[in-house]
């Protein structure tokens, strides 16, 4: 895949609003944890390696073990997430696969044991979000661009970037 467009250039004003609605996200009550955990599902489920690599790193860097983040894939059979990682980590499967009947009443239950009444309207907006990110970063066609080359340790690092970064042309940095 080639890249195709800058959607921070494309469609500023858009670009601006999902910014604010990530800072709203980040203000919100509900766990960094859980969001980042949501984000990293989510990518995984829309086969965004961009994403995927970029969730797992940041949820690496808040001290996330490798036990869970090898796990999130098989998070219904890991005993390592709590019952409000599970309960957002199914509405964010049922909500990216979004099908003729929508968010089942089950999982929504579910959800409204886990998260009180200022949680559980944040969830939708994190999922929106998501979806958001992942359907430009595939248009764009900056869903190819994946992580930095390995460097001489094997380790790979992965600089902090913005959706701006994401979508721009690639560059050697």
């Amino acid at each position: 895949m080639t890249q195709r467009m800058n959607i921070a250039k494309w469609a500023p004003e858009a670009y601006q609003h999902m910014s604010a609605l990530e800072g709203f996200l980040a203000k919100s009550t509900l766990p960094a944890t859980i969001r980042e955990l949501v984000k990293l599902r989510v990518s995984q489920l829309n086969g965004c390696a961009f994403c995927v690599d970029m969730h797992s790193h940041d949820l690496r860097a808040m001290g996330e073990t490798d036990e869970r983040l090898f796990s999130v894939v098989t998070w219904r059979e890991a005993p390592f997430f709590t019952e409000e990682e599970r309960a957002a980590l199914a509405l964010a499967e049922e909500a990216t696969r979004l099908g003729p009947e929508g968010v089942s009443d089950d999982v929504w239950e579910l959800a409204s044991k886990r998260f009180d009444e200022e949680r559980r309207p944040t969830m939708p907006h994190e999922l929106n979000r998501r979806s958001f990110v992942s359907g430009a970063i595939a248009v764009a066609g900056a869903a190819a661009r994946t992580r930095r080359p390995a460097k001489a340790s094997g380790t790979v690092r992965r600089q902090q970037t913005d959706l701006a970064d994401q979508t721009a042309p690639r560059q050697e940095r």
